[in-house]
């Protein structure tokens, strides 16, 4: 509109020459349907972590989604892509119609414009796109404790958000992403039963309650003071989710565990993948274990077996009658034969012997 109004005044002071690459730049600018939708300005604190969402409209669930950097959108570099891991990472989520965008150990350098994008892949339509800004401080004028929380169904959750001295007297704010629903000092119902209050401690933070979770308060929201913005993801667990993580808690107790409000779900969160990753751990550890019971088994059976052969002998051919024995001493001799008579063999033995004993000597 305030563009039009220049065309106008530029025709009668015959200065419309000027006017027309001014219009048909902000027309190809707002060519198409943005529908992209994110926060307008994020804080976050210098080396620590942070996940930006970003809204997208259903058509655009199967389009490659993508982070680009700059102020100006038709020279902004890209600097990450869907499901590729980087300093930045995007990750979609397209059954919410969401993708995130995280950075780890952000620098001061991280600092600067950026934007969340959707590639619609025709020249008639741009990307759908929105910009942002992302201020990277030591010490944040808006941070949180956790940018993750979790609670069961009827539960509570609460979420400690902090502000600088500068932003004492700013609006401090709770709000939901999806419909932009925000909540300052005071309590205001969110659903039928579930409820939010926020109370300032005075003391440079501000305590966001919430009582009564139901299912559909899962998703984004972000504490705010003034124009600083910080996200953070709640997540609302069924009660029988809840009973069947708290049963794998038992099975799987360094994977699968409940989460209180002070622990990433994201990162920590109980789910299939973990625990298939726990059991490969087990059958990793196990299976070793096994082969070696079964390898000393082996090596057990014969030792034995070779034991066994060695103690078990044949027979013995000369064998010794149990029993008393009687030694018997005879005395041999032999006399020369006379006039071709054959030799003569003489036995003399002791007069009490009775019996006479043939010995039949093998040698071995």
């Amino acid at each position: 509109m305030k563009c039009s109004f220049q065309v106008l005044s530029c025709t009668h002071s015959n200065r419309h020459m000027a006017c027309p690459p001014i219009l048909f730049g902000v027309l190809l600018y707002t060519a198409g349907t943005l529908s992209m939708k994110t926060l307008d300005h994020v804080t976050v604190r210098e080396e620590g972590t942070i996940t930006i969402p970003c809204l997208y409209d259903n058509q655009y669930k199967l389009n490659t989604k993508y982070w680009c950097k700059g102020y100006l959108w038709h020279s902004c570099e890209i600097t990450a892509s869907a499901n590729a891991i980087g300093k930045w990472t995007i990750t979609d989520y397209p059954a919410q119609n969401i993708f995130t965008v995280k950075l780890n150990n952000p620098t001061i350098s991280d600092s600067g414009s950026y934007w969340c994008a959707v590639e619609i892949g025709t020249h008639a339509e741009p990307d759908d796109r929105k910009y942002l800004y992302v201020t990277v401080k030591k010490d944040p004028d808006v941070s949180v404790v956790s940018s993750s929380v979790s609670g069961h169904e009827g539960g509570d959750i609460s979420v400690q958000c902090f502000y600088s001295f500068g932003y004492k007297n700013k609006l401090q704010k709770w709000c939901r992403f999806k419909d932009k629903r925000c909540y300052t000092v005071g309590r205001t119902n969110t659903s039928q039963n579930s409820s939010v209050q926020i109370s300032d401690d005075g003391r440079r933070s501000f305590t966001v309650l919430m009582t009564g979770l139901r299912l559909t308060d899962s998703g984004w929201y972000y504490c705010s003071a003034g124009d600083q913005k910080v996200p953070v993801h709640l997540y609302v667990q069924s009660d029988n989710e809840y009973k069947a993580e708290s049963d794998n808690a038992v099975l799987f107790p360094s994977i699968c565990r409940n989460q209180t409000a002070s622990k990433d779900t994201e990162d920590n969160k109980c789910s299939p993948d973990d625990q298939m990753n726990w059991i490969f751990l087990l059958l990793y550890t196990a299976v070793p274990l096994l082969l070696l019971l079964m390898l000393v088994l082996v090596i057990w059976r014969l030792v034995q077996k070779h034991n066994g052969a060695l103690t078990k002998r044949e027979p013995d051919i000369c064998s010794v009658a149990e029993g008393p024995m009687t030694v018997t001493y005879d005395t041999v001799v032999f006399k020369k034969a006379k006039n071709h008579e054959p030799n003569q063999v003489s036995i003399s033995r002791s007069p009490e012997q009775v019996e006479v004993i043939y010995s039949t000597p093998k040698l071995h």
